[in-house]
């Protein structure tokens, strides 16, 4: 597969490949060199860290599902 850079050092990903790693608008991507080139993956969040909230999230609480978050329209009004 091939992308072209921009003037401006950008490149545009198929749909696929965004698709498979699963991420969209807003996600970031990490980008790491080994020994055999560069390894693009998405990044996630370290759960490790989130150890002190973890405890304070209830058992029976649904997990968070960000796919129905981001499709939710934003009320301006929450911003006053």
């Amino acid at each position: 597969m091939v992308v072209k850079i921009t003037s401006k050092r950008q490149v545009t990903f198929p749909a696929r490949v965004l698709e498979a790693l699963g991420v969209g608008p807003g996600d970031q991507l990490e980008l790491s060199e080994g020994p055999d080139g560069f390894v693009l993956r998405p990044r996630r969040v370290d759960r490790s860290l989130l150890g002190t909230l973890h405890a304070k999230i209830p058992p029976a609480h649904p997990p968070f599902d960000i796919a129905t978050f981001r499709k939710t329209p934003y009320d301006p009004a929450l911003r006053d």
